[in-house]
């Protein structure tokens, strides 16, 4: 494929405008090459507040607007992103190195979301309290305000879609903060919705320095709203920068998931499915399948099924469509690194892939060989840390109860899986899983349809389904006395 990057904007959107910001510009490089793409603006608390002014300034309008007309907007920008996916798809890997078939997919997944939230917005019901005589006693649901929505790389694009469409449908106004890494999925998105005709202010993307900017989106009074999704540590400093002015605030953090395979499991599909979700963008997923844990009984037989699968899986630029592209930096390469060597000092064995890709096409890159490792114990660092890379751990397990306890043993609770064809398990373990989603045999836990989020230190608030909107208002009792 071509690889020369689509158009895309390069400067901060504020009140409908394309500006330069006042600070040093930095480049947007492909992580398949290390080459520079472009360089972008960047801004700072002084274009902050410039957009929570605006976004305030526009609020008064827009959430006065009536569901059908919001909604009317939101359908015309997911027809708009439809239209544009192959480009939107090409921007995308080639900023986040993520294949060009995923890219394509989470261009889908950001029109489902704003169609979905488009019918929801005409959905956010009130309520009737019966009342004593001559009196009305009524429940409204109304749009909170500016939001301040702070988004990581891995899903550059669709990140940002689960809040603005959710948002936007109730009537608020944003100020988008996208990742250093992947400013340009972003940036691509503003243009669409100015050629929707999405009034001035409603959404506004500001682009710099991450502590710099979510310290003004979080203090500052005009902002009633934090959506984040990103690391444990940083969600845990963005709300308690936010407690002062008492922000309602959702968390979308860190996730360690496990992977159960009973002895009654279908080995087959329990294979097939560990390296669909283990290797969707290349591991780079607060989902991802981290601890794999097998009953004994069938280990042998599942690794022997796993590795056959593994030899299906390809590497390469994003663009050629590989099973999985590069890592998003050499920091994620070397955390890898230093996970596979602390467990193979401690005893666990390669079972394949766990080098670096350094030859040919992978020269400049931050590639890294899919690794399946086995021999895993808790005393190792991949047991108990995410890794976000393309490393799948085999831990052997004999008792129910115990792995679930194991399962379990994590500070975070995002998402989990297990494959077992008994009812019996079935149950148990999916009611005594502590994670927000439990997929059973199966992986797909994320759709616009059903709640999407975590428990423990994976956060809290949902997105997605009815659950989305519900983040985005206020809920005020009107008592009315008709005498």
């Amino acid at each position: 494929m071509n690889q020369q990057l689509p158009q895309v904007p390069t400067k901060l959107l504020i009140d409908g405008k394309w500006l330069e910001g006042t600070k040093e510009s930095v480049s947007v490089t492909n992580p398949a090459t290390n080459e520079e793409l472009v360089k972008v603006s960047q801004g700072g608390i002084d274009e902050t507040k410039q957009a929570i002014d605006a976004a305030a300034k526009a609020f008064t309008d827009w959430s006065k607007r009536s569901p059908r007309e919001r909604a009317d907007l939101m359908n015309k920008i997911a027809d708009l992103m439809e239209q544009e996916s192959d480009r939107l798809a090409k921007i995308m890997s080639m900023e986040q190195g993520k294949p060009l078939k995923e890219a394509e997919a989470e261009i889908q997944s950001n029109v489902d979301n704003f169609r979905w939230n488009a019918a929801e917005a005409q959905r956010v019901y009130g309520e009737v309290i019966p009342a004593p005589e001559h009196n009305h006693w009524l429940v409204r649901k109304e749009a909170i305000g500016v939001v301040g929505a702070i988004t990581p790389w891995n899903f550059p694009s669709n990140m940002i879609a689960r809040k603005i469409a959710p948002a936007m449908a109730v009537g608020c106004t944003l100020v988008m903060k996208p990742s250093k890494e992947t400013p340009l999925s972003a940036l691509a998105l503003g243009e669409l919705f100015q050629q929707a005709g999405l009034p001035d202010g409603v959404v506004n993307i500001v682009l710099g320095d991450s502590s710099e900017i979510g310290k003004e989106l979080t203090e500052n009074e005009q902002v009633k709203k934090i959506t984040f999704t990103g690391s444990t540590k940083v969600g845990m400093k963005l709300y308690e920068q936010a407690a002062p002015t008492l922000k309602k605030v959702s968390l979308e953090l860190g996730g360690h998931a496990p992977f159960l395979v009973f002895a009654d499991a279908d080995l087959d599909l329990a294979a097939e499915k560990l390296v669909a979700a283990k290797f969707r963008n290349n591991g780079q997923v607060c989902t991802s399948p981290n601890r794999i844990f097998v009953e004994e009984s069938v280990k042998d037989a599942f690794t022997k099924k796993l590795l056959a699968k593994m030899e299906t899986v390809t590497v390469g630029n994003g663009l050629d469509n590989p099973t999985v592209g590069p890592l998003i930096n050499q920091a994620g390469v070397e955390k890898v690194i230093e996970q596979l060597e602390d467990a193979v000092n401690k005893g666990a064995e390669v079972l394949c892939g766990g080098t670096k890709l350094t030859e040919g096409e992978y020269e400049k890159g931050n590639f890294f060989a899919p690794t399946v490792i086995d021999g895993i114990t808790p005393d190792m660092t991949i047991y108990y840390e995410e890794t976000f890379g393309p490393v799948i751990p085999l831990i052997s397990f004999t008792d129910r109860q115990a792995v679930i306890a194991a399962a379990n043993d994590t500070e975070f609770g995002l998402a989990s899986y297990f494959f077992s064809t008994n009812l019996q398990t079935i149950s148990d373990v999916a009611q005594n899983l502590q994670y927000g989603m439990v997929g059973v045999n199966d992986i797909a836990i994320s759709n616009p349809a059903a709640p999407f989020g975590g428990v423990k230190h994976s956060g809290f608030g949902r997105e997605n389904g009815k659950y989305g909107p519900e983040e985005y208002v206020t809920v005020k009792f009107i008592a009315i006395d008709a005498q």
